[in-house]
């Protein structure tokens, strides 16, 4: 017998013309955040629906057209159908808000769905979120991301709890995506320059409601095997790997932009991973004849730069010799040489051992920069710090936006409609207005509780049905498996625990003392259990023993049943467990929780927070709707803090949260707890949902960067071309300006002075032609307990005379405290066209 040549042959199904609209539905995430659109795609067939693992487009795919055309003459699901086309087409039918700036979104990774795996954790469905809310406040924005082949890890754990990542393929055809195609209607295809060859991405776009996603793949045959694995996995491979997906995101991004001919005002880089945007940008600028410093004005002032992490080793960082390789052509077409490229990724700029930093490029190439919380924003003013040096942290332009959640994709079915019942008919377009939340006041305390008492048997049951078969198959002793879904128990108080397990987050806190968290969850009067979830990242080996610790103790008799890890977090465990659970457990070393999210999903669900106050913790929490542990360090020693703080969180457990929820009145609920409850929803619900995130992007960022990018572009970029030129005059002469001369009273000159008492300081200074173009300010310090030196206060000097390049300045200075102070001149070059002080970073120094 020959060998067969068997050929591949791809059969599509045919959806009968009558459930057309399905499959434009299936085709837009818009149904992951409609219960209505979720529910019809389920009832279709409820066991293909599961199989499909709830993916709409590979339901309709599997579905025999036998089906399909009994469907098509079902009256009754016709009209659902119906139904929930028209809400769609009533949504997508509107015109975008053009009143708010357009804006071009980056970002490595984004949470949409389970059934789209193209996210890891935290930022990506922060990115998926916060598309959802731009498409639901009809904001003209699109985005850019990559379609990764196998995604982030599956996870599996062995019998011993060891971690096992498992990658495996998506099919792109069973996904809701389309390929994008050209102006003739062949697939689009980007090629990106690497070195001295090209890169070949497909496009695909994923439809997000209004909003549109594009996703770079390199998976192709046009390809070499060394560049098809640049989209196979997130945060894969080696470092060399790393950069290949960041020229591809930042320099491919903006090439598929300008293939499809999209412009926006507000290029928002969320992360430092799209840093290159700015590259590509300023190249196309210097295309048109800009010079390089003409360029970035433009560039800076329409750019916006989010960070995400809290410390500078989370920061991505390449060696010149690497980073050479592959962008060694972009100076010359930047205008600029290869020392000058480098140096915008320094923080110290001709630092020549310095490697190339992505988050100091995003910096220094951006006028905006901003944390995820307000003690984010802090840390990331001292993190950056040494950029602009000259000015303290607390100086800094970096500002901060608290991340939220979307709350239609975060909020159970039964919640949602318990508020359409009880609030403002409005309520969904104004989500952040927190006196629609005060009607939670209004709805009866036995409803709050029989809608939390459903989640939890929802959250239950989903646990018994969906783990069984995985802890059968990896944990062995059958019997102990059907113990251990047996001792789940909807009636105890469910604390829940996930997130991604980096030794930060202190999953092992609870963990401590063991023989006191044995007591707790073995007290008949007062149950209580532990679920905990969460991957540890493949390369780390200190998170993955924490998650083999936990599960080694959820094995031990006395913990059976009541301390539950389910394996391979992901979107929908997210879900279950947010909407399910009484209690959200979070535990970070503070100030490294940047923000958090998944607390903020769970208090849309009337769950309360028990956390400590760190990232919107720290803003969020208020007495009697949650509990805190301290923000104040008591030990340096992290050990001995470690067992402070488990301490103070059993004591917690002991005398409050328990007594509290099983405090039941006869119809058997705590009303304290729903209390609690009411208070959580109604005082903190409404300032963490993404609505209030998008509207914060927009005062503070987006409107203020369109407004002067549009000043700065007008008349031939006219205003651009100034500030360019008036910085080179300042920069040639900026070393031979001379101070001419100080005059100041005795004790101030001496440094001997009286609280109370105004002094009067003048200084003359030689501006070398520069024409009124420098500031002078004194700056007044003190030193803290532990070394630290702050900014008590600046003093700025006027002008009060002007003889040809001879200007006197004066100021008024006095102290209303008495101690130890440092106070020093600084002086600056000064614009009011400037954004701010750190947009153009010169600095001196005297006494």
């Amino acid at each position: 017998m020959n060998t067969p040549n068997w050929k591949e042959v791809t059969v599509k199904s045919r959806v009968p013309a009558e459930l057309e609209k399905l499959s434009e539905l299936a085709r837009n995430i818009w149904w992951a955040w409609n219960y209505e659109a979720t529910e019809l795609f389920r009832d279709l067939d409820p066991t293909l629906w599961k199989e499909a693992g709830q993916n709409p487009v590979l339901l309709l795919e599997r579905m025999s057209y036998e089906k399909l055309e009994a469907l098509s003459k079902d009256k009754v699901i016709l009209k659902r159908m119906n139904d929930v086309y028209a809400k769609f087409r009533d949504y997508m039918d509107v015109t975008p808000d053009n009143k708010r700036p357009s804006v071009a979104y980056f970002s490595m990774e984004y949470g949409l769905n389970h059934v789209l795996k193209i996210y890891s954790g935290g930022l990506g469905v922060l990115a998926g979120d916060y598309l959802k809310e731009a498409s639901d406040s009809n904001v003209d924005l699109c985005a850019v991301g990559f379609l990764y082949r196998y995604g982030y890890f599956t996870q599996t754990l062995s019998m011993d709890g060891q971690q096992i990542a498992n990658y495996e393929a998506q099919n792109f055809g069973q996904l809701p995506i389309d390929r994008v195609t050209d102006a003739d209607g062949k697939p689009l295809v980007v090629d990106v320059p690497y070195m001295d060859y090209y890169v070949h991405a497909n496009v695909w776009r994923v439809n997000v409601g209004r909003v549109s996603l594009y996703l770079l793949d390199t998976d192709n045959e046009m390809n070499s095997e060394f560049d098809r694995p640049i989209t196979h996995q997130l945060y894969g491979g080696d470092w060399e790997n790393r950069l290949k997906q960041e020229i591809l995101l930042g320099i491919g991004g903006m090439l598929t932009l300008k293939a499809l001919g999209i412009k926006k005002d507000i290029y928002h880089c969320n992360e430092g991973h799209a840093a290159l945007i700015n590259v590509q940008r300023i190249c196309d600028y210097v295309a048109t004849g800009l010079t390089f410093n003409q360029a970035i004005e433009l560039v800076r002032a329409s750019s916006l730069y989010t960070v995400h992490t809290p410390v500078p080793a989370g920061h991505d960082y390449f060696d010149e010799g690497l980073f050479g390789k592959y962008m060694g052509g972009y100076p010359v077409k930047m205008g600029i040489s290869w020392d000058d490229l480098m140096d915008l990724g320094r923080n110290n700029p001709g630092d020549k051992g310095e490697r190339f930093c992505m988050s100091v490029f995003a910096c220094n190439t951006s006028q905006e920069v901003n944390g995820v919380s307000w003690l984010h924003g802090k840390v990331s003013q001292e993190m950056f710090s040494s950029i602009w040096k000259g000015y303290f942290p607390e100086e800094s332009h970096v500002g901060y936006v608290t991340n939220g959640v979307h709350f239609p994709t975060w909020s159970a079915t039964e919640w949602k409609q318990l508020y359409a019942k009880y609030f403002n008919e409005n309520f969904l377009y104004d989500q952040s207005n927190p006196k629609i939340w005060e009607a939670i006041y209004n709805v009866p305390d036995e409803e709050i509780w029989k809608t939390r008492v459903t989640m939890k048997n929802k959250l239950v049951d989903y646990i018994r049905k969906q783990f069984r078969e995985t802890w059968l198959k990896n944990q062995g002793d059958p019997s102990r498996i059907v113990s251990l879904l047996d001792k789940i128990n909807p009636n105890a108080l469910l604390i829940g625990f996930g997130r991604r397990f980096a030794t930060y987050k202190r999953a092992h806190l609870l963990f401590t003392d063991l023989e006191r968290l044995s007591k707790i969850v073995n007290n008949p009067d007062y149950p209580v259990q532990f679920l905990f979830t969460g991957k540890a990242h493949p390369h780390d080996g200190a998170g993955q023993g924490l998650i083999k610790r936990i599960v080694e103790i959820s094995q031990r008799p006395e913990f059976l049943g009541k301390i539950i890890f389910l394996e391979n977090y992901d979107m929908q465990l997210a879900r279950r467990l947010v909407t399910g659970v009484d209690i959200w457990l979070n535990t970070p070393t503070r100030p490294l929780e940047a923000s958090g999210t998944s607390g903020e999903k769970a208090l849309m669900n009337g769950v309360l927070n028990f956390s400590v106050l760190d990232g919107w913790w720290l803003e969020g929490y208020r007495e009697g709707a949650g509990w805190a542990l301290t923000e104040k360090r008591t030990y340096q020693n992290q050990e001995h803090q470690d067992q402070l703080d488990a301490a103070t969180i059993y004591s917690i457990l002991e005398t409050e949260i328990l007594p509290l929820y099983y405090a039941r009145n006869k119809k058997g609920y705590s009303e304290g707890w729903i209390k609690s409850v009411k208070n959580s929803i109604a005082q903190i619900a409404p300032h963490y949902t993404m609505k209030r995130q998008l509207d914060d992007y927009y005062s503070k960022f987006y409107c203020k960067e369109a407004k002067r990018f549009k000043e700065l572009s007008a008349n031939d970029n006219a205003k651009a071309k100034e500030i360019a030129a008036w910085k080179e005059e300042v920069v040639a002469k900026w070393d031979s300006i001379e101070i001419v001369s100080k005059e100041r009273e005795a004790d101030i000159a001496q440094g001997d002075i009286e609280s109370g008492k105004e002094y009067t300081i003048t200084v003359v200074v030689d501006e070398k032609g520069l024409n009124d173009a420098v500031g002078l300010e004194l700056v007044t310090t003190y030193t803290t307990p532990e070394g630290k030196q702050h900014v008590y206060s600046v003093e700025p000097f006027s002008v009060i005379k002007k003889e040809g390049d001879l200007y006197t300045f004066q100021a008024k200075h006095s102290l209303s405290n008495a101690g130890s102070f440092k106070v020093a001149y600084r002086m600056f070059p000064k614009n009011q066209d400037l954004p701010h002080r750190q947009d153009f970073c010169y600095v001196r120094w005297f006494v």
